[in-house]
Formats: structure tokens, C-alpha cells, sequence
């Protein structure tokens, strides 16, 4: 296996990555620039966090303990949109101390009696649990399920005239649509689905790309993976006709956004205070 800088290795990239994206950015904007910044290859962003039950590579799961640890220590700070920020108190350094942050925060868990075995990573964070069995969950849909549920995420974003064509081999292409602005402009879109549990290639967007031209405005390749370096490159080379990628997590996003599969639910905590003042005053 090729070697993987750790989760506190990467804590400095993703600090940098989010100066230089201007201090917030979206999960999938600051994988793109920490694997740019830290220089890893495809077969280092293709290897699998656990290949029995598929889900994230092992780069994004470091990514995410990183993103974890550095929010437990108080430098970054996420919504529930997804989107990352620096905190007051990130934005006053210059480079994150990791032994610190390690420190700090292993410190913390064992306070709470959290088992930590700080040789191998634990567990993915509770902010992970859900994404992964959403993503088990749509891996072992079969094709024609999986090209259904596209085609009802497309319209409820606001596509019309959705068809899955896919059965008819055209291609590659597994379905297409229209998307309508404001109801005034209208793009003819094709797209793809792909239930991967690794990578999409750059030549996998290529061979889209040359399906698609001259019978679309716009391409659409949807994945339960990720996309290599290269693939996102291609997909916005200049000259060609550009095509939007939509991995594994910006998919689940989207599917929680829509309450398509998924369900939130608001657990409210009763806090008891006893009110000291008011006994002494008997």
C-alpha cells in the first residue's frame, strides 16, 4: 500500500487549505486543495478506508479525524451545510501545532473515558456514521434502482422531462433531462451514474465527454465515489465541453437536503439545574 501521510500530517495542509480558499470552504473543496498541496497520487487517493464495506477512501477518512481534531481545539468550526470555517482563534496563527492539538485533544477524551489508541485510528467520528451507511446503503442498489433514484433527485432539484435511457446501452449515458433557470433558460443535460466504491478515472470522463457531445448542453456524471485528480482536471479542461462531477459525499448531501432516504429528527435534552438559592431561602 502506498504510503499515507497521518491525520495529524494533514492537520497543516487542511489549516493551509482553508487560507488559501479565504478561510471557509466545502469538504469536497478542501480535499481537492489539501491532496493538491500535499502532492498525493491516484493510487494514494484510490485506496479504500475499509475495502469489505467500501464507503470512503483512506484519505478522507484522515481528513476527517484531521478536521475533527482541529475543531475539538477550537481552530476550525462547520455548519450543518457542510462548509468549513477558521475560528477567530485560527485565524490569529500562522501553522497549527499538532503535538499541541494531539495533546490537547486525546487529553479531552480520556477525561471522558473515551478509549483511544493513540498508535491507530479509532472509529470514524460520529459525523461520519450516517454518511457511511447511507453510502453502503446505495452501493448495493441495484443499476435500475440506482438510475431511479437519480432521476427522482434531478426533479425534485428542479430538472424536468427526466428519462433513464440506460437500459438502451446508448453509450454510457444513463439517463437525460432538462434544467430550467428561472424559468426563462433551459439546458439540455445527459448524465451518468456510477456506483463505485473507488475512484473515477480521468479517461472514465473522457469517454462520457465523447458521448455526450453535439447532444447536450451540459454533462452530468454522478458517482458514489470520489474522482482522481486527473478526472477533475479533465472534467474542466479548457477547449472541452465542461462537465459537472457530483462524488459520493455531495450526493449524500444532497439526498439528506431533499429528505430523499433520509430522515433528521431533533432530539431535545431536558437540563435539571437545582436552584441553591432558592432552598437557602426557606
Amino acid at each position: 500500500m502506498a504510503k499515507i501521510p497521518t491525520y495529524d500530517q494533514l492537520m497543516n495542509p487542511t489549516f493551509q487549505a482553508l487560507n488559501e480558499l479565504g478561510g471557509s470552504a466545502t469538504t469536497e473543496e478542501i480535499y481537492t486543495k489539501v491532496t493538491g498541496l500535499v502532492g498525493l497520487t491516484n493510487e494514494q487517493l484510490e485506496i479504500l478506508h475499509n475495502a469489505e464495506r467500501g464507503g470512503q477512501t483512506e484519505v478522507e477518512y484522515r481528513l476527517a479525524w484531521s478536521r475533527t481534531y482541529l475543531k475539538k481545539y477550537g481552530i476550525l468550526e462547520n455548519s450543518n451545510r457542510g462548509v468549513w470555517a477558521l475560528t477567530a482563534k485560527g485565524r490569529q496563527l500562522e501553522k497549527v501545532d499538532t503535538v499541541a492539538v494531539k495533546r490537547f485533544v486525546q487529553s479531552e477524551l480520556k477525561q471522558r473515558k473515551t478509549l483511544v489508541d493513540t498508535n491507530e485510528l479509532a472509529e470514524s467520528p460520529t459525523e461520519l456514521t450516517w454518511r457511511d451507511e447511507l453510502l453502503a446503503t446505495l452501493r448495493k442498489l441495484e443499476p435500475s434502482a440506482f438510475e431511479r433514484l437519480i432521476q427522482r433527485l434531478l426533479r425534485e432539484s428542479g430538472f424536468i422531462q427526466v428519462e433513464v435511457i440506460g437500459q438502451s446501452g446508448d453509450g454510457g449515458i444513463d439517463g437525460k433531462g432538462i434544467m430550467r433557470l428561472g424559468g426563462l433558460l433551459s439546458f439540455h443535460v445527459i448524465f451518468q451514474c456510477k456506483r463505485y466504491m473507488g475512484a473515477v478515472t480521468a479517461s472514465q470522463v473522457r469517454d462520457f465527454r465523447g458521448a455526450m457531445v453535439g447532444r447536450a448542453d451540459k454533462g452530468l456524471l454522478i458517482t458514489t465515489g470520489n474522482f482522481t485528480k486527473d478526472a477533475v482536471k479533465e472534467a474542466t479542461r479548457d477547449g472541452a465541453p465542461a462537465i459537472d462531477l457530483i462524488d459520493g459525499d455531495q450526493l449524500i448531501n444532497k439526498l439528506k437536503e431533499l429528505a430523499l432516504g433520509v430522515q433528521t429528527k431533533k432530539v431535545e435534552i431536558e437540563q435539571i439545574v437545582v436552584d441553591h438559592n432558592w432552598f437557602s431561602g426557606i
